[in-house]
């Protein structure tokens, strides 16, 4: 069943920044889309790689004003409407995505590109927040290829990193979403806690340096760290699945939560952006 799906962040950058980051042309191609092109109130298009079914612009604007984006975006043969509103906080700007014709069935089985809209969503709001407070952009999903990898430098000691990827309290903390590990070969890693009644199996563990988890279809998630210069560079890789149909949506999933565990350990005073009960997750 299609359900209206919101996603809210605080952004540190005011209303007029991230507007700027949500209408400009060039700055789309830095943290959304490959290609894109914005003559507002008439034009708002983007396509690409970095794109679900980004062969060509398939976006039809809407409404556009200080405040508030909406457009028309037909996916796999269906017209969504996606909603960006911008409220000021203090000197920062909540972000409020309204996006409809999300099915988490789909984004389970995978049986249409609309499931992957949760998580494409999830990572571009990560990389705008990155690109408005002059952060590093995580990598983003390539809907083109089935080569899934990702590396990024955490500002932080491994051990320090190993422990907020294996210790279950850690773990949901920056996750924004309960997650219950065990962290051994044949350990159960369970998306909603213990309780939920499935979870994933640790199939690979090299303590203090590679953890690798077994979610059957989606395949096999693999973290693997490394030391560089007093830092942790994070390689995470997605294999196993089938490459006719990647697990994108998945993908983006995880990738997106990335950013919230490079904040975890670099921000003294540390608070997630997210701000709706609807944080994407992965599986």
């Amino acid at each position: 069943m299609s359900e209206p799906l919101t996603v809210r962040a605080r952004l540190a950058a005011p209303v007029e920044a991230v507007r700027h980051a949500l209408t400009d042309p060039a700055e789309l191609r830095v943290w959304l889309a490959e290609h894109a092109e914005v003559e507002l109130p008439h034009r708002y298009e983007f396509w690409g790689r970095y794109t679900p079914e980004g062969d060509a612009p398939h976006q039809r604007l809407l409404h556009a004003d200080e405040r508030t984006l909406r457009f028309a975006w037909t996916l796999d043969g269906v017209e969504t409407t996606t909603e960006f509103e911008l409220t000021p906080e203090g000197e920062g700007t909540v972000l409020t995505l309204r996006q409809s014709h999300f099915d988490f069935a789909e984004a389970m089985s995978g049986s249409s590109i609309r499931g992957a809209l949760q998580t494409f969503w999830a990572l571009s709001i990560a990389n705008l927040a990155a690109r408005v407070e002059g952060k590093p952009l995580l990598p983003r999903t390539d809907f083109t290829s089935s080569e899934l990898r990702a590396e990024l430098t955490i500002a932080a000691a491994m051990d320090r990193v190993w422990t907020s990827l294996t210790d279950s309290e850690q773990a949901s903390a920056w996750f924004g979403y309960p997650i219950g590990i065990e962290p051994w070969v044949g350990g159960r890693y369970a998306m909603g806690g213990f309780e939920t009644g499935y979870a994933a199996k640790v199939v690979d563990l090299d303590p203090g340096r590679k953890i690798s988890v077994d979610w059957g279809p989606v395949g096999v998630s693999t973290w693997e760290l490394a030391e560089s210069g007093g830092k942790t560079r994070l390689t995470l890789v997605q294999s196993g699945f089938d490459e006719g149909n990647p697990p994108y949506a998945a993908w983006s999933g995880n990738v997106s939560g990335l950013f919230e565990l490079r904040r975890f350990h670099e921000m003294a005073d540390w608070q997630p952006i997210w701000l709706s009960e609807e944080l994407p997750t992965s599986a």
